[in-house]
C-alpha cells in the first residue's frame, strides 16, 4: 500500500510560494549580471545538499538509468534557461510585471499536461485558472509598456514561464521513481554547469563582487531554491504540474508586498484587487480532487522505500 505523504502537499506548496516570493527581490538587490546570480544560486544550493547526498543517498546513483540522466539533463538545462530569462527581465521591467508574467506558466502547463499526461481539467478548475491568470494580468496592468526596454523585459519573463513549465514537466515524469533529494541534486547540478558554461562563453566575470552580493547568492540558495523549488519538486510526486503552476500564481502577491517594503515599489489598487482575484481563482482550481487522476498509475513505482515519501 502506498504511504500517504507526511504533510499535506497543499500546505507544503503554500510554504514554497512564500519562499519563492523572495527571489525577485534578492535578484533586484544584487549588482551581479543575471546569469552569474543564477549560477551562484544553484552552485550554493548544490553544495549545501552535497553532504546529505553523500551520507544518505549515494546508493541512489547506482539505480539511475541513461533515460533518468538524460531527463535530468534536459530538466537542468530548462531550469537554467528559466533563470537566465527571468533574472534578466528584472533589469528591464518592474518586479510586479516580471513575476506576474513568469507566473502565467499555467497557460503552458495546461497544454503540456494534456499532451504528455492526458490530464483533463474540469470546467470549474479551468474557470478558476482563467480567473487567477486574469488577476495576474490586472496586478501588473499599470506597469505594462508596449514599447522599448520594458516590452523586452516582459518578453523575457514570458519566455521564462515557458522554460520553467518544461522543467516541471520533465520533473513530473522523473519524480514518479526518483527521490526528491536525488532528483533535485542532479537537476541543480546540471543547471549549475549549464549556467557557468553560459557565463564563460559570454565572458561574464565570475568574481569579484561586493560582499552583500555573496550574501544574496546564499539567501537565494536557501529560501527560494531549497525552501521553494525543492518543495515544489517534492509535491510533483503527489499533485500535477498544473496544480504547482497554479499555486505559484500566489508569488506575485508576496513579491509585490516585499517590493513595496524593500524596494519602494508602490502597491496600486489594481494590484490589491488582482491579488484577491488570484487567491479566489487558486481556491477554485484546487477545489478539484486533491491528487491527480494518474496517481493510480504511479502506485506501480518500483521504488518502495518508506523514505521515498519523505
Amino acid at each position: 500500500m502506498k504511504q500517504e505523504p507526511f504533510i499535506n502537499p497543499y500546505i507544503a506548496i503554500f510554504i514554497g510560494v512564500l519562499s519563492v516570493s523572495t527571489s525577485a527581490i534578492l535578484v533586484k538587490l544584487s549588482s551581479a549580471p543575471a546569469p552569474v546570480i543564477a549560477g551562484y544560486r544553484l552552485l550554493f544550493t548544490t553544495l549545501l545538499m552535497l553532504p546529505v547526498m553523500v551520507i544518505y543517498f549515494r546508493n541512489d546513483f547506482k539505480r539511475l538509468t541513461r533515460r533518468d540522466l538524460l531527463y535530468c539533463l534536459f530538466s537542468g538545462i530548462f531550469l537554467a534557461v528559466h533563470f537566465i530569462l527571468w533574472f534578466e527581465s528584472l533589469n528591464y521591467t518592474s518586479v510586479a510585471s516580471s513575476v506576474v508574467l513568469v507566473a502565467l506558466q499555467p497557460i503552458f502547463a495546461f497544454v503540456g499536461t494534456y499532451i504528455f499526461f492526458k490530464e483533463k481539467l474540469s470546467l470549474k478548475a479551468l474557470l478558476g485558472g482563467l480567473l487567477a491568470i486574469s488577476g495576474s494580468v490586472l496586478i501588473s496592468w499599470g506597469d505594462f509598456k508596449i514599447s522599448g526596454m520594458a516590452l523586452f523585459g516582459d518578453l523575457l519573463a514570458l519566455l521564462g514561464a515557458v522554460a520553467v513549465t518544461v522543467y516541471y514537466l520533465f520533473g513530473q515524469t522523473l519524480r514518479k521513481h526518483l527521490h526528491l533529494m536525488t532528483y533535485t541534486f542532479l537537476v541543480y547540478g546540471m543547471a549549475t554547469c549549464t549556467l557557468f558554461i553560459y557565463c564563460l562563453s559570454l565572458d561574464y566575470d565570475l568574481a569579484p563582487y561586493p560582499q552583500m552580493d555573496w550574501i544574496y547568492f546564499l539567501l537565494l540558495a536557501i529560501f527560494p531554491t531549497l525552501l521553494g523549488h525543492s518543495i515544489f519538486n517534492w509535491a510533483l510526486k503527489h499533485v500535477s504540474t498544473t496544480v504547482i503552476s497554479m499555486s505559484i500564481l500566489g508569488e506575485p502577491i508576496g513579491a509585490s508586498i516585499l517590493a513595496y517594503f524593500l524596494l519602494g515599489e508602490s502597491v496600486r489598487l489594481e494590484q490589491f484587487i488582482g491579488g484577491m482575484i488570484i487567491l479566489f481563482g487558486i481556491y477554485m482550481f484546487l477545489r478539484r480532487p486533491k491528487y491527480k487522476a494518474s496517481r493510480k498509475a504511479s502506485s506501480k513505482d518500483p521504488v518502495k522505500e518508506v523514505r521515498e515519501n519523505v
